[in-house]
């Protein structure tokens, strides 16, 4: 695809509709989440969501790294050792996730 023409498609859009593009899918949520503190590896995300195959994990977090929200840390050793943190950009979206997070409480008060 023309990258011009998707550039305008994506100014064209409502900007809660590019966000969702983005952000969309319940992993994208939860990997940001867990990585709003600290630097994780691979394995230590793939414990923090055990719901989620290995394939999509891998798929989501290059995503959010292609989407310059996640930063990848491969170190040249054996056996190989991935990090992944937010990016700067990527702290932008701590405050929304917080908010998810606050808002997701009272709802489950609500229904307790």
């Amino acid at each position: 695809m023309n990258k011009k023409i998707k550039q305008e498609e994506i100014i064209e859009k409502c900007p809660v509709e590019t966000a969702l593009d983005i952000l969309a899918g319940k992993w994208k949520i939860l990997i940001l989440w867990y990585l709003r503190r600290d630097t994780l590896r691979f394995s230590e995300l793939q414990k923090m969501l055990p719901r989620t195959t290995e394939k999509m994990l891998i798929q989501k977090l290059r995503e959010l790294e292609k989407d310059n929200i996640v930063h990848r840390e491969v170190y040249p050793v054996v056996p190989p050792k991935v990090e992944y943190s937010l990016t700067e950009y990527g702290q932008s979206l701590k405050p929304i996730l917080k908010q998810l997070y606050l808002w997701g409480e009272i709802h489950k008060k609500k229904f307790n």
